[in-house]
């Protein structure tokens, strides 16, 4: 059994990486490779001297909450060019994540199994909302050349968002009791009612309607990902588990 589910994860995860990886290149790179094209430039479209001012009155320095497409510049620090590089560090990374979350979804498979590809869909769905649509909400997908806070209180409000948002799911959807339904509210909101963690002064190189089509597209793309993911997920998993009984 643990086989098999190992097995699943790894081909779903790869499968639906691929399709995430080119859907990316076509969509989401080209708005990640303009952007920074003003970052670059010596003139951005918001003076700096604010964020300048904001950083002398305790703010972060700008940090870049960027999509798994972007590369930072750390000094020295090797990064992959564009082009065929890119794409490669991109595919890489994608179906490593691909992996991590199908041996996610094949687990729950194997603690509650799935009766059809809906129904894996449904799950793809959750995990969508846990780990991406969730967290957007606080912290939306940015664009370099984006003013962030700090890298540390971005990932605790991250990880503390997407925690609370499973038990909350997992309180609505997987109990009977109603009394128990009743918990998920306040797990669902509590993270938003705190607040995420942002900058004092927030400014972009980027102008706005960039930014809004990244996050359009961003959503789009995770949001089919994940129904693909799970949809790929429940079909590998009952073919390589067909003579298994859980």
């Amino acid at each position: 059994m643990i086989r098999s589910m190992i097995f699943s994860a790894v081909i779903a995860g790869v499968l639906a990486a691929l399709v995430l990886t080119l859907v990316q290149a076509l969509w989401v790179t080209p708005l990640i490779l303009e952007a920074e094209t003003f970052e670059q430039s010596t003139e951005p479209m918001t003076p700096p001297t604010e964020a300048m001012h904001a950083r002398s009155d305790g703010g972060h320095t700008a940090e870049h909450h960027l999509d798994v497409n972007s590369h930072h510049h750390l000094g020295d620090a090797w990064a992959p060019e564009d082009g065929w590089q890119r794409t490669l560090a991109t595919a890489v990374s994608n179906s490593l994540l691909g992996i991590g979350f199908a041996l996610m979804l094949t687990g729950i498979y194997a603690l509650r199994r799935p009766h059809g590809v809906i129904q894996g869909m449904a799950w793809g769905l959750a995990g969508f909302v846990v780990f991406f649509a969730s967290p957007s909400l606080g912290l939306p997908p940015e664009l370099p050349g984006t003013e962030a806070a700090s890298l540390t209180d971005r990932q605790l409000w991250w990880l503390t968002t997407a925690a609370s948002t499973a038990v909350g799911l997992s309180c609505l959807f997987l109990q009977k009791r109603w009394a128990v339904r009743l918990l998920a509210l306040p797990f669902l909101i509590a993270p938003h009612v705190l607040g995420a963690p942002h900058p004092t002064v927030v400014y972009s190189t980027a102008p706005e309607e960039l930014q809004q089509s990244f996050r359009i597209a961003t959503l789009a793309v995770n949001a089919a990902f994940w129904v693909l993911l799970g949809a790929l997920s429940v079909i590998v998993y009952q073919r390589f588990t067909r003579e298994v009984t859980p």
